[in-house]
This record gives structure tokens, sequence and C-alpha cells, in this order.
């Protein structure tokens, strides 16, 4: 008995062991027809059809465990098969395999880069690894997985396709919703999109998907294009912010002639005060020649232009030279003539000196010989002729002045100069264009000085003079110019120096303020670890900082606050 006890409980282990292992192999079927079915794991990269090896899969499935969550983690092969409509595709990856999914509950960064196309989705259990709704829809960014549309966009020669998924398109643009689910919507599988630069659209794809913008200075036009194109107004606004902090005297014409396509007023008016205050420097930029025929006009019509008409005039043939160009014509004097339209009308020769009219519009062949004639007699006769150009010089811009100090003194002791250096900090919440400062003279008597002027910004010179000036010995400020307006940036810190050489007694500020309110921009002052002849935000010299600025309310909140 005891024997045939012993082979019962044999037979019932053995046959235990048989339904365990028959339960693996169907947990493992079961997990593998999900896979052939429902799993798509694969990318970009297609690939010629293939049928999948079922027994390779099989025996990669069965090498991997259940963890204890219940979750079956797979370490996917380089290529993956994906069912679709009954045919077994093969796609292939181009980037190493994910990590497999993880149960850690420490979130990920939020501004962790996006995968390159082909890895964000390798791992089968890729959703396990995305703790957010963004990180999950990141994972879609310029990923064939799961997509339901293409776009071909760029122009010939430089066409990239794109794939992208309806439904997370519609979302974030009304444009894409009514090219997908509007009552005229195509059922195309590729839409072509000529007009647009490859990175301009992935740049749009970017923040629909990821949440994120990434800028760059050769692509900002042209996302801004696009993003104007399909109506996504924030991805719009971080264009023109990005162009606005990027502004320059360099780039000013330019960007004004595509803020006035993109119908932007805000960046158009950050153009101009550039354009006024900088005028000079932004005619002669190598972009001014680029810009468009209507901006010409508006620039050559501007009144507050800080610049000579001689300026306006040769910048004007330079942009007419260069349309010649672009027609293929010869720049002969009549054809830049014809190029310039009507626009030469907006040139004011009249008010050039005699000297410069003569030495350049007259003998340039611009002119006909009437009007050349005309001009010269504008200038010597007492009987003017009538002239078809404007005859009344630009106002261009009127400089400001901060003051810094509530009043001035002297004593018989101060202030004194022995080439040591007056130096003050301070920084703007605008953007604003320095011009010059205000300084004090000799409190004993008229003297010369000779005075060398700084501006620098972070220890760099952005610029610096050496003049001179008069002091009729009285208690006002004399002004000393930079050879051009310096751009000073809002929120940045800008040191301003000064170095007099002469009479030795002289006029100093005092009752200093550390904060001062122009109207429209608010001057926030420091002292300068640079000075070394005892000016600070109390006391001292450059009791004046001139400048061009958005325009002064005509009440001030500091009384001692004016406009030169």
């Amino acid at each position: 008995m005891f024997w045939f006890g012993f082979v019962a409980c044999l037979f019932i282990l053995y046959a235990c062991h048989l339904h365990v292992r028959s339960s693996m192999n169907s947990s493992v079927d079961f997990f593998e027809s999900l896979i052939d079915e429902d799993g798509r794991f694969a990318e970009l990269n297609c690939q010629e059809p293939v049928r999948r090896n079922r027994s390779r899969q099989r025996s990669l499935i069965q090498a991997e465990t259940i963890n204890n969550g219940g979750g079956l983690s797979l370490s996917p092969p380089h290529t993956i098969s994906q069912r679709e409509t009954g045919t077994q595709v093969s796609q292939c990856y181009s980037g190493p395999p994910s990590p497999s999914g993880s149960t850690s509950s420490t979130p990920l960064p939020t501004a962790s880069p996006v995968p390159p196309p082909g890895t964000a989705t390798l791992d089968p259990n890729w959703q396990a690894t995305k703790h957010t709704v963004r990180e999950r829809n990141a994972a879609m960014f310029n990923n064939q997985l799961m997509s339901d549309i293409k776009f071909i966009v760029g122009s010939p020669g430089n066409i990239q396709v794109i794939p992208a998924h309806k439904y997370v398109l519609a979302t974030a643009s009304s444009v894409f919703y009514a090219m997908f689910y509007g009552g005229l919507a195509e059922c195309k599988q590729e839409i072509e999109v000529p007009d647009v630069e490859p990175s301009a659209f992935l740049t749009l794809l970017k923040y629909v998907y990821c949440d994120e913008i990434q800028l760059e200075a050769d692509t900002v036009l042209s996302t801004l294009y696009v993003a104007k194109k399909y109506i996504v107004p924030y991805l719009a606004r971080a264009c023109v912010s990005y162009l606005e902090t990027s502004l320059t005297a360099k780039n000013a014409c330019l960007l004004l002639s595509q803020s006035r396509l993109f119908e932007e007023p805000e960046l158009m008016q950050r153009c101009w005060e550039v354009i006024d205050a900088q005028a000079e420097m932004a005619l002669n930029s190598e972009g001014f020649v680029d810009i468009d025929v209507s901006t010409l006009e508006s620039v050559l019509a501007r009144e507050t232009l800080n610049c000579k008409e001689i300026n306006l005039f040769e910048a004007a043939l330079a942009w007419a030279n260069a349309e010649c160009g672009r027609r293929e014509i010869e720049p002969t004097p009549i054809n830049k003539r014809a190029m310039l339209g009507s626009a030469i009308y907006l040139i004011r020769f009249p008010t050039m000196t005699l000297e410069e009219f003569a030495n350049s519009a007259a003998q340039l062949g611009i002119l006909t010989p009437q009007e050349t004639i005309d001009i010269f007699l504008h200038f010597t006769a007492s009987s003017k002729p009538q002239l078809s150009y404007p005859i009344k010089a630009r106002a261009g811009l009127k400089a400001q002045i901060c003051h810094r100090f509530q009043s001035c003194a002297y004593r018989s002791n101060q202030w004194r100069y022995r080439g040591r250096c007056d130096s003050i900090q301070f920084c703007v919440d605008k953007r604003i264009f320095v011009v010059g400062f205000g300084l004090y003279g000799s409190s004993n008597g008229a003297a010369d000085y000779n005075v060398k002027i700084e501006l620098k910004r972070l220890g760099r010179v952005l610029a610096e003079n050496n003049t001179k000036f008069f002091s009729d010995g009285s208690s006002n400020t004399f002004h000393v110019y930079f050879e051009n307006p310096i751009q000073i940036e809002p929120e940045t810190y800008y040191t301003a120096s000064a170095i007099l050489d002469g009479s030795e007694l002289s006029y100093f500020g005092q009752e200093g303020l550390s904060e001062v309110y122009m109207g429209t921009v608010t001057f926030q002052f420091h002292c300068s670890s640079e000075s070394t002849n005892g000016t600070g935000v109390q006391g001292g010299q450059i009791p004046e900082l001139i400048y061009y600025g958005p325009t002064v309310n005509t009440t001030m909140t500091n009384s001692n606050t004016t406009e030169d």
C-alpha cells in the first residue's frame, strides 16, 4: 500500500508540472497574439514587406519574464513587424532601442529633449515609460507610428516627408481642423506644402506635439510665416518676441519689411524706433537693399529719420542698383531711376547742402537736366522755381534728457580733475539709444575741457569719443555726444564714464536719485567700481544721460525731467 500511494503521488506531481508548463506556453501565446494583432511598435524608414519569423519571436518572448506588476517587459529586435490591413510590413529603426518600461514613480524632467524619430516608441511597452500626456504626445512627434497624414514640405531640391497625426494637429490649429474635419475636408493621404521650409514646419510640429519652442536666427522668419499660415498665435508671438530681442540697426530694415508683410504692428514699431535713432547704420546695412519697394517708400517718407539727406539718397541708389540685379538689367542711371519710380520724389534734395548736392546728386545722372537746374536755382536764386521734391528738412528725433541730481553746488576744494574717472552704472526698463552725456563745467570762470566719454557693457566698450567742450562758468550742464547713438537693451546694466582734463574746480551734483521715471522709461542708477574720482549715486559728475526713446508724456512725475 505504501508503494502504491507513493507512485500515485508521483503521477499527480507530474501531471501538475505538465499543466503549469502548458499554462505558461498559453500565456506566451496570448501575449504574442496581442503583439501580432494590436501592437503598433514600428517607426520610420519603411522597408520591403517581409513575413514575421514567428519561431524567432516566440523564442524572444519566452526568454523574457513577467514582472511583479503583471506587465511584460520586451527588448525588441532591430526590426519589428507591423500588421496593417492584413499585410505584414517591416519598419526599421535608425536609432538605438529605448530602455524597457520602469515601475519608478520619479517624473521625467519636463524640458528633456525629445528622442530622435525611431527611438521614443521602440520599446513595445513605451507607454509605461511616459508619465504625462505631454511625454506621450511628444513621443509621436515626427513619428510614423499611428500617423494618418504625411506632409511633403519644401521646394524642389529641399523636400522632406513629415508624418503627422490629424487629431493632434486639429486640436492646435483651426486651419488644420478645417483641412481634416471641416465641411470641405479632403481625404488625402499626402499634403504638399511647397511654400514652407522643412525646418520651420518641424518647429511648428515641435510646439504642437511637445509644447516646446526652439527658435534660431536663421529660421525664425520662416517659422513666423508658418505660424501665421496655420494660425498658431502663441508660436507667432514667440517669434515676434525673439525678433524684438535680436533687433539691431543691421537687420531693422529687413525686419520692418517682414513685419509689414506679416501685419505685426508691435514689431513694426520696434523696427521704426531703431531705424529712426540709428538711421545711418540701418540705411548702410546689407539687408536694406533687399526690402520691398513699399517699405523703401515708407522709409524715404519717414519724418523722424535721424540722418542726413545725402545718406538717404545714397541708400536709395544702392537699393535701385540691387533691384536692377534682381531684374537682370544693366544698372544705368536711367534704369536706376526707373526702379525707384515715384519713390525718388520722397528724397528731399533741396535740404542737402549745396556742396553735397553739387558733388553727388547733380553729377550721377539720376535727375533730369531740368531738375538739376531747378534745384541749383533753389539753392542760389532769390526767386526760387517750383520743385517736385520736398523742400522742408526732416524733423528727426528729439533728444530726451534724464537728470539724476536734484541740485548742484561747488566748493573751493571740490570737484577736482586729475585724470581720474567719473563713472556711474545704470539700467532701463525699455530699449533706448544713448546719444551722449551732460557734464558739469568750471566753477571758477570760463574754461575749456578735453573729455573722453565711454559707454560699456559687462566691461566691453560699446562706444567712446574724445572731444572738447567750453564751459562758461555757470552751473549749466554741457553736452558731449558719441558719433552714433548706442542701443541700450532693457534690464541690463551699462557703465557711463567720463575723464575730464581742464580747470580743476567744477560744479558737482548732489541729492542724487537712484531711480528716475521719465514717463515711459524708468532709469535705475548704481555706483560703479570704475569710479575713482568720487562720482556715485548721491553726488558727482555725469548729471545727465541724453537719449532717444519712446515719447515722453507731457506731465512728468519728476519735476526735474525736461526735454532737450
